[in-house]
């Protein structure tokens, strides 16, 4: 978890990102840096009960609907507070989502063991937009 060549290898491959509490409000840590991502060339997808849309893109209740709709989801980025990380994980696993990324301050040790275990890459209490901005940025689109 958190090495440095699995987070180059979540940034150089992933090309679609399910962002688990994307919300449109603005001045939200999710919004700024799912908007910065998806202009950089990443398919966004937002995934919150509680909106319609955000970015030009449908929102989805749940990762179950986001990935009927959009099965080429790699990434899972979470903005959800810890105590959701273990059912996101389940769900994670359970659709096969190679890669999963919990941002700044979402922490849980155990999810994110469970998530390793089954064969998901994991990168924990980073920020993808810092991490990707340190490593270059190179225009996917």
């Amino acid at each position: 978890m958190n090495s440095p060549a699995t987070i180059a290898e979540i940034l150089s491959t992933a090309r679609t990102i399910a962002v688990v509490g994307l919300t449109n409000r603005e001045g939200r840590a999710s919004l700024g840096v799912s908007r910065f991502m998806q202009s950089q060339g990443y398919r966004i997808i937002p995934v919150n009960p509680a909106i319609d849309s955000v970015l030009g893109e449908k929102a989805y209740p749940d990762l179950d609907s986001a990935v009927a709709a959009h099965p080429a989801i790699d990434l899972v980025n979470v903005f959800r507070a810890p105590e959701h990380v273990p059912a996101i994980v389940r769900d994670v696993i359970r659709l096969r989502i190679p890669y999963l990324w919990l941002q700044e301050g979402v922490v849980h040790n155990d999810a994110a063991a469970q998530a390793e275990a089954a064969g998901i890459k994991v990168v924990m209490d980073h920020c993808i937009l810092k991490e990707r901005m340190a490593a270059g940025w190179k225009n996917r689109s």
